[in-house]
This record gives C-alpha cells, sequence and structure tokens, in this order.
C-alpha cells in the first residue's frame, strides 16, 4: 500500500511538473498572441533595449514589468536568438534598486576592454542605462534622470552594475535618458548619443566610466510635437560613401499621431552631427512602431526592431496576461531617390526559416470594384505577401475573416499615398482614436510598384517600393479570428505581374 502511494504520489508530481513545463507553450496561444513576432511570456513590455551580438547570439534586452500588464517598475527583461526569428526569454537581467528604475540604454562588446572590468582575457559585455528614481521625480526634481553602467562577464547570463554609478550626471534637464553607445573607430572613444529634451546630446569616453559632452542637436531640426527618446547613432553606405544615420523617437508627435520615429542623414566627426538636409524623415508612417533601434556589433549590417505599439493606448489594448510585442526585424539601407538620400527598410531575410509553403501567381489582372472585388482565396493565420506591377494604379487589398472584421491596405493615386484602414477591423471600443485610416506618401518615382506584407494575427507591416515606404499597425478582431480571406480591387485595370504568398511557421 506504501509502495502504491508513493508510485501514485511520484505520478502526480511528474504531471505537475510536466503541466508546468506545457504552460509556457500553452501562454503563447492565447487570444491575440502573436506567431512570429516576439512578445514576453507574460505581462507588460514596452522598448527595445541594449540590442548587441556576440558570439553567434543575438541579445534582446526590453523594458518589462513583471508583475503587471500595465507599465510599472521597470526592468531590463532579457531574450536571445540565433536566427532572428526564434526567441528564447531568459531570466531578468537588470533589477530597479536604491538609484531607481532600470530605464532604455544599449549595450556593447567592450572588446579592447577600455573598462577594465573584463578578466582573464575575457570582453565584457557592457550595459549603459538610465537611472530614473522615482523618488526625485515625485518631490518634483529635475535630477532624477542619470546615467549608468553594468557588465557581464559570461556572456550576458548576470550583470553586475558599476559601484561608481551614475557614469553620467544629470545637469538639470528633466528628460535626461536612453544611452545609445558605439566605438568610434577615428578618434578611439566611445559616443554616447543621449536623448535631452526635444533634441539629443553627444558624449565620449575613452572608458565608458568618465564622460565629455561634446555637442547639442536638433533643436531646431526635426519633429518637436513631444519629447525625443531612444535615440540611436551609426553609419551606412550608399553608392561607396559613408553617411551617419541618427535615429530619434518622438513621443507624441507622429505623423499619424502618437509615437513614432523619425531619422536624419548627415556627417559625424566624433563630435558634432551635421545633417545634410533640413528634411523631417519617418522611418515608419504607421501607428505602431516606435522606440526602434539598432543591434550592435553586427558589422555593416544594420538591424533594426521597433516596439510594435502607441503610448496612446499601449496599456489599454483588449490583450490579458501580456501586453505589446516588437516588430520584425528590418535591414535598413539608404537609397538615392531623384537625388535625395532615403532610409529604407526590409523584413530580414531570416524569416524564410519560417517558410511553411508558398503559393505564386503570375499575371493577374484586377478589376474589381468596390461592390465587386476579386476574391484570391484563404490566406493562413500568418503569412508574407508579395506582389510587383509594372504600372502602379489606384487599389486596395481588403483582409477579412467571416466574422465581419475587415483591415483594407492600399493606395490613392490621386493623392500619391499608401495607407492602412483598420476602421471596421475589429474592437475599438478601449480607446476613442484608435479606429482610423493611416497615411504615407509614396517616395518612389518609379511607375513600377512593389508591396511586400508581414501579416500576424493581430499586426500588419507594410514594405512598399523596396521598404521606402514602411507603415505598421495593430488591430484586434472582435471574434478573435483570423483575417485570411483576401480580396483585390483596383480602379482601372491593374495588372499585377507576380503574386505571392508565403505562409508562415509559428515561432513558438
Amino acid at each position: 500500500m506504501k509502495l502504491t502511494y508513493r508510485f501514485l504520489l511520484l505520478f502526480l508530481v511528474i504531471g505537475r511538473l510536466t503541466a508546468e513545463a506545457q504552460t509556457p507553450l500553452a501562454n503563447y496561444h492565447e487570444a491575440y498572441r502573436p506567431q512570429i513576432h516576439f512578445s514576453p511570456l507574460g505581462h507588460w513590455m514596452n522598448d527595445p533595449n541594449g540590442m548587441v551580438y556576440h558570439k553567434g547570439i543575438y541579445h534582446l534586452f526590453f523594458q518589462y514589468y513583471p508583475d503587471n500588464s500595465v507599465w510599472g517598475p521597470m526592468h531590463w527583461g532579457h531574450a536571445t536568438s540565433t536566427d532572428l526569428v526564434h526567441w528564447q526569454q531568459q531570466p531578468i537581467a537588470l533589477y530597479p534598486d536604491s538609484l531607481g528604475y532600470i530605464f532604455s540604454g544599449s549595450a556593447v562588446v567592450d572588446k579592447l576592454n577600455t573598462s577594465g572590468f573584463g578578466k582573464n582575457g575575457k570582453a565584457p559585455l557592457v550595459a549603459i542605462f538610465t537611472h530614473h528614481d522615482p523618488k526625485g521625480e515625485k518631490v518634483g526634481t529635475n535630477t532624477f534622470q542619470n546615467q549608468s553602467i553594468a557588465y557581464s562577464l559570461d556572456d550576458g547570463k548576470t550583470w553586475t552594475k558599476y559601484s561608481g554609478n551614475p557614469v553620467v550626471k544629470n545637469p538639470g534637464a528633466r528628460d535626461f535618458r536612453d544611452p545609445k553607445v558605439m566605438w568610434f573607430e577615428a578618434r578611439k572613444r566611445w559616443i554616447m548619443t543621449l536623448a535631452t529634451g526635444d533634441h539629443v546630446t553627444f558624449f565620449s569616453s575613452p572608458d565608458l566610466k568618465n564622460w565629455n559632452k561634446e555637442s547639442e542637436f536638433g533643436a531646431t531640426l526635426g519633429a518637436h510635437g513631444g519629447v525625443w527618446e531612444c535615440p540611436d547613432l551609426f553609419k551606412l553606405i550608399c553608392n561607396g560613401k559613408a553617411y551617419w544615420i541618427l535615429l530619434t523617437n518622438i513621443n507624441p508627435g507622429g505623423p499619424n499621431g502618437g509615437s513614432a520615429t523619425q531619422y536624419f542623414i548627415g556627417r559625424f566627426d566624433g563630435k558634432i552631427f551635421k545633417p545634410i538636409t533640413k528634411t523631417t524623415h519617418w522611418l515608419d508612417y504607421g501607428p505602431d512602431e516606435y522606440a526602434g533601434v539598432t543591434w550592435c556589433n553586427t558589422g555593416n549590417r544594420k538591424i533594426f526592431l521597433g516596439w510594435m505599439s502607441n503610448w496612446l493606448y499601449a496599456d489599454k489594448v483588449p490583450t490579458e496576461q501580456w501586453r505589446s510585442a516588437m516588430t520584425v526585424p528590418r535591414n535598413l539601407l539608404l537609397k538615392q531617390v531623384n537625388g535625395k538620400l532615403l532610409l529604407a527598410s526590409t523584413p530580414v531575410e531570416e524569416l524564410s526559416t519560417l517558410n511553411n509553403g508558398v503559393k505564386t501567381f503570375a499575371r493577374i489582372p484586377v478589376m474589381g470594384s468596390e461592390n465587386n472585388p476579386q476574391k484570391v482565396g484563404k490566406l493562413p493565420a500568418q503569412y508574407m505577401l508579395k506582389f510587383n506591377a509594372a504600372q502602379i494604379k489606384t487599389y486596395r487589398i481588403s483582409l477579412s475573416n467571416n466574422d465581419g472584421d475587415v483591415l483594407h491596405v492600399g493606395y490613392d493615386q490621386q493623392n500619391n499615398q499608401y495607407y492602412i484602414d483598420r476602421t471596421a477591423a475589429g474592437d475599438t471600443s478601449f480607446y476613442k482614436g484608435f479606429a482610423g485610416v493611416f497615411k504615407a506618401p509614396r517616395l518612389s518615382s518609379s511607375p513600377a510598384t512593389d508591396l511586400t506584407i508581414v501579416a500576424d494575427a493581430t499586426s500588419v507591416e507594410v514594405f512598399a517600393d523596396g521598404g521606402l515606404t514602411t507603415m505598421t499597425c495593430i488591430f484586434f478582431p472582435r471574434s478573435k479570428a483570423p483575417l485570411n480571406n483576401l480580396e483585390l480591387q483596383s480602379r482601372g485595370r491593374f495588372t499585377v505581374q507576380k503574386f505571392s504568398v508565403t505562409a508562415l511557421k509559428s515561432i513558438w
């Protein structure tokens, strides 16, 4: 009898452990959960942080509150990937402490051990982040945000905060945060790009511990509808020439309301950034890409990732156990259009590892009117849609389910604009301004066009004309059923030269 009882107890324990092991996978199949985008196992997430490539591993840190699905005391969550597609969530990297919450920042590989943190010939990973003191903010001081560092000697698994923190003290600016650090070889210095109110400030350091102010940029250029956040500075090559790209996220003040990412193209000498034009450019015109920055230590390839939400309603969207996801990683490249340089973005080629079958069609004539659209057929739950046409005209792609939810993606020739219309795409009750039509200019001058749509359970990412125009948009079907019916319509004859739909396997 005792033996039988022990076997029964062992069986129950094994059953409980098995159920617990299966819980994470089950969580990734709850309502509205994206299947090809990173989202945390549970609770609140916002900005991507500290993105660094090291020893074949892509590290993604992120703003995280592990105790609730609304914003709270910020930690650095952590996830890793070998292919930018499949992610494994790791233990929390950085916790709040006596200096405050752990706000956004960056991470670098200190190959030369300039910091002195390395041991036995091992280069340290160094995280640079903002300490946000909630007590100082509450009493009304303007020095409650300061920059601090931490280091890791086990490839990012565990972190030690520097005893001399903070390393950059606030001179009295209320918004003083989100350090992005890179090595500037010509001066043998680290360069910190810091968001300071409605502009950025550049600092330099020989050792990541001692920093000197170099210059400021942006007080009279760019969009100024809100505070600047999460900047990034990096170099790209176009037609054999090197240019520096400065990303600055802004909230509010985006082109379609709320938060968004703007960029500048210019020259940087290690001290001063000089833009080549005064034009305000947007990296993504949709309502739901923000805080986007690039991975460090990837050589000449620049890989971008953004938070797929908007501060207008991020804490109100109708998810329960978790809130928000990241965009798909994107390659950034410079293109010359009519003598002007523009920054384009395209989904990383690693997404092809999710290929679960491709359907391809050639020369599809689109003549469907609004009352008689041309039905293309059923789509998988998540997919990548591509088409190109020799001559662009007004057209509309409608994605719907059988329960009345429909999302429109299209081009308006009269106004030379792409658009996403989510007014009927599902639940909009959680925020008054969520329903809407979001527009973006067509930047290409070519009569031909191409379009790529990456679609998931509750999001579309649209890349038009080789990524010159990009839009990201989330939605929440009332029935929770995927928008897997596809219809096409055009004003006048519109021939799609090539059309393909690639089914994508879940990353979970």
